[in-house]
């Protein structure tokens, strides 16, 4: 996808799309339809002006749900958590997820909550919760690139390969020293479908 492509979606559905200054990220997932995927089938897009005033819209192979590992063994009582989708403000800052390098949540997001211990998502508006629950943005494995969720994910964003997260981490390093360590994150619902969602 190219930067006014992205910038043309998040505006249409009403969000900010930061477009001024260098490296002032755009950090926006897109959850593709299915809701039985087990499977890295979603997108995190980052989209930025480098110094030059180019545009760069990064894509990479992520999922914004949780594996089916949890859905069926939720770690907590109300259920698994599922980010729910919208402009979540400073969602955000750099930091460690089990020891590796990630985006941590350090503001309340809404989650939808499944406890019905099935495979399937279930998106019920009415067990949305705001929480500071550790919904963080983080790679899978330590080094190399995942195809199956399994336990990667109990509710965070994953990226598929920890190359790509690498790119994501020096992106916000540099951002974080011109605009501050705080991270807005766009999570929409709609996107292109990578394939087969089971």
């Amino acid at each position: 996808m190219k930067y006014h492509e992205l910038r043309q979606i998040v505006t249409a559905a009403g969000y900010r799309f930061f477009n001024t200054g260098a490296y002032n990220l755009n950090i926006v997932g897109m959850r593709t339809a299915g809701d039985g995927a087990n499977t890295f089938n979603d997108f995190v897009y980052i989209a930025f002006k480098d110094r030059e005033g180019a545009e760069c819209c990064l894509s990479f192979p992520a999922t914004t749900d949780p594996g089916t590992d949890y859905r069926v063994n939720p770690i907590n009582p109300k259920g698994t958590g599922i980010m729910a989708p919208g402009q979540h403000r400073g969602l955000f800052s750099l930091g460690l997820h089990k020891g590796q390098p990630a985006l941590v949540q350090v503001k309340p997001v809404n989650v939808y909550r499944d406890n019905n211990r099935d495979a399937v998502l279930d998106m019920d508006a009415t067990t949305i919760e705001n929480t500071l629950g550790g919904f963080n943005m983080h790679r899978s494995r330590k080094n190399g690139t995942s195809t199956v969720v399994g336990k990667w994910s109990a509710g965070c964003q994953v990226l598929a390969s920890s190359y790509d997260m690498d790119i994501v981490i020096a992106l916000a390093s540099k951002a974080a020293t011109l605009y501050g360590d705080s991270f807005t994150y766009t999570l929409l619902s709609t996107g292109p479908s990578n394939g087969k969602k089971d």
